[in-house]
Order: structure tokens, then sequence, then C-alpha cells
């Protein structure tokens, strides 16, 4: 999931190189962190965050297929957690 993740964002924002993905696997759940250029957020959340919920939903699928939870958070090395979400 997470090489699917990184994969979509580095196609849509203007730096792919500094683009991130951490899959952290916990009991029944997986958490997925994106870190990337402070200038590229505004690609990733998109117009009315459209771009977010579309990968959520997509993550929200991909976990349901493994019976797991899964949790999509956006990082910033200066800010902490901009955007969380989960799917059971």
């Amino acid at each position: 999931m997470k090489d699917l993740i990184e994969y979509i964002i580095k196609a849509i924002v203007q730096k792919p190189d500094q683009v991130q993905v951490k899959e952290i696997p916990g009991e029944g759940f997986i958490s997925l962190e994106i870190t990337a250029d402070e200038n590229d957020y505004g690609q990733i959340i998109g117009k009315n965050g459209k771009i977010i919920k579309a990968l959520q939903i997509l993550v929200q699928a991909k976990g349901r297929q493994h019976g797991e939870r899964c949790f999509l958070k956006i990082t910033d090395s200066k800010r902490e957690g901009i955007v969380s979400s989960s799917s059971g």
C-alpha cells in the first residue's frame, strides 16, 4: 500500500524527490505517514480536499482487503499532523 500511495503522490507534486511515505504497522492497523516539501501540501490535499479524500478512500479499500484499519496522515517537519484519517 505504501508504494502505491507514494507513486500517486510523486506524480502530482512539484518536488517528487522529497516525498516520503512511511508505513507504520500496529496491532490491527496500519498508519501511513506522508512527508513532502511544504509547497507541495496543497497539491496533495487538492481543491476542497478532493485529492486527499480520494487517497483516503483508496487506503480504506486496501485496508479492508487485509482486514485492517488504516490511517493516512500528512506530516510536516515543522508541524505535527496536518491531516489525519481512519478507516475500518
